[in-house]
């Protein structure tokens, strides 16, 4: 069975995602911070009758990113490493003249440095699959100018740069950066906490990284809601 290491698997997109892969036959290792959400999530996502770990942790957490690659080369391999674990630098979201620096160096420690801490360590796994692919889940903040989204967006603009280079480096992988779009999550709800208007669920944008995967178009930077238009 293939194997995915997802971050920020908790809930939301990482638990959505999670979800459909269980579906679909995957094993999986999912890491998040808050331990009893994480193991809950897991217990859910095992209903499907695949292998599922849960490594509770903090991705800025060298250690942690190890354990996640240890648990997926215990399961076999790894083909699918997903980015997912966000931080937003500030909660609620201010204006950059208000943005604390150590709350940006925050975001760019766990949406940047991170995410390719844990690329590098599972670099070997994911060149051994043949078919490894990795995905880092982007934010339309990262390409538009919206007020108060500063900080994060320059984070997630940075960690789109990175993928493309990793792309360029890895011709062997895919790498793909994923804008998931609009959706109702902790992390809006903690970024614009004034702000109820409805969004899409999560799980209705899974589907677009499922194209992904099943298709395998060429690196690059993708909207999940594109993909579902194409046929």
């Amino acid at each position: 069975m293939p194997v995915a290491v997802i971050t920020g698997a908790s809930k939301g997109l990482g638990r959505a995602l999670a979800a459909a892969l269980a579906q679909r036959g995957w094993d999986l290792v999912l890491g998040a911070r808050t331990a009893d959400v994480l193991k809950e999530s897991a217990h859910h996502i095992g209903v499907y009758g695949t292998r599922v770990i849960a490594v509770p942790g903090d991705v800025t957490d060298a250690g942690h990113r190890r354990e996640l690659v240890a648990a997926a080369r215990g399961l076999g391999g790894l083909d699918l490493l997903v980015s997912n674990a966000s931080a937003l630098g500030a909660e609620p979201l201010v204006r950059l003249e208000a943005l604390p620096p150590q709350g940006l160096r925050a975001a760019l420690e766990t949406n940047v440095v991170a995410a390719l801490g844990l690329v590098q360590e599972a670099l070997p796994l994911l060149r051994a699959s043949g078919s490894g692919a990795v995905v880092t889940v982007s934010s339309d903040a990262a390409a538009e100018a919206y007020e108060t989204w500063g900080g994060y967006g320059a984070s997630k603009a940075a960690l789109d740069q990175l993928a493309s280079v990793l792309a360029v480096e890895e011709p062997g992988l895919r790498v793909w950066s994923v804008d998931p779009g609009d959706m109702r999550t902790d992390l809006y709800a903690a970024a614009v906490p004034d702000d109820d208007a409805p969004r899409p669920s999560p799980e209705s944008v899974v589907p677009g990284f499922l194209r992904l995967l099943e298709r395998r178009p060429a690196s690059g930077r993708y909207a999940a809601p594109a993909l579902l238009e194409t046929r």
